[in-house]
């Protein structure tokens, strides 16, 4: 992975991480994250290969005591703690949620504004942060970004049904769209829904690109999740860096 680091008059520089480093990294911010967790908490517990690893030390906590209920997003996180020994409830039991623990594609300098869903998850991702008292984002440095879009690109959930329709109502609004396929079929979410991954230059006013997105008859939610993360963990190589609203 290489990563730029700019500063000022200062200049560029090009930090090159390996695989090891990067992972090193999410496990710091992961770590850093369960750190926030208390005994008797109701968790959202995110999808993705960094809250995977939230989990796996949220697992290590519940075998020293440490008592908690958890909501998963994806049915792999599910299976993952369940393994694990962390116990799950659900919305059936809990309608809110204590703190919920997530991962995120890009997050946003000073606004803490997030791009999500690259693994699919991105509508009961949503459904556990909007109810959730606060929302922490553990990831690696390579995520932050001045500005949302660009090298990663917003996905999109959708109804399998007239899905090409919504297609022409992205292009007509900026977009580039590209149906998400899983081999030579459309990828499914675990909801039985599709995802169009939209490529966008740069998002200026997120807020709005996400209202004008889910103005489209057929669109069910957007990967752009506005105002929900209360602190961003922030693996770097010097150590976690907390980013608060």
């Amino acid at each position: 992975m290489v990563l730029w680091q700019c500063a000022g008059r200062g200049g560029c520089h090009v930090t090159i991480l390996s695989s090891s480093e990067l992972d090193g990294l999410k496990h710091a911010a992961a770590a850093r994250a369960v750190e926030e967790v208390e005994n008797g908490m109701v968790l959202g517990l995110g999808s993705g290969s960094t809250a995977e690893i939230a989990v796996q030390v949220l697992a290590e906590r519940v075998a020293k005591g440490l008592r908690v209920q958890g909501i998963p997003t994806s049915a792999k996180t599910a299976a993952l703690a369940r393994r694990l020994g962390v116990p799950l409830t659900s919305f059936a039991e809990h309608h809110h949620i204590d703190l919920s623990i997530d991962g995120a594609d890009q997050v946003e300098r000073g606004t803490m504004n997030l791009i999500k869903g690259l693994g699919g998850d991105l509508l009961r991702e949503k459904i556990v942060a909007s109810v959730s008292d606060r929302m922490i984002v553990a990831v690696d440095e390579t995520k932050l970004v001045d500005h949302l879009g660009g090298n990663r690109p917003l996905p999109v959930e959708v109804v399998s049904f007239g899905w090409q329709t919504v297609f022409d109502h992205l292009v007509a609004i900026g977009c580039v769209p590209r149906l998400r396929l899983a081999g030579d079929t459309p990828f499914l979410t675990d909801g039985g829904n599709y995802i169009v991954d939209c490529t966008i230059a740069e998002i200026p006013d997120p807020e709005m690109l996400d209202a004008n997105i889910s103005a489209i008859v057929g669109v069910i939610e957007t990967g752009l999740f506005i105002a929900l993360a209360s602190k961003v963990m922030v693996g770097r190589p010097a150590g976690v860096e907390v980013i608060e609203r």
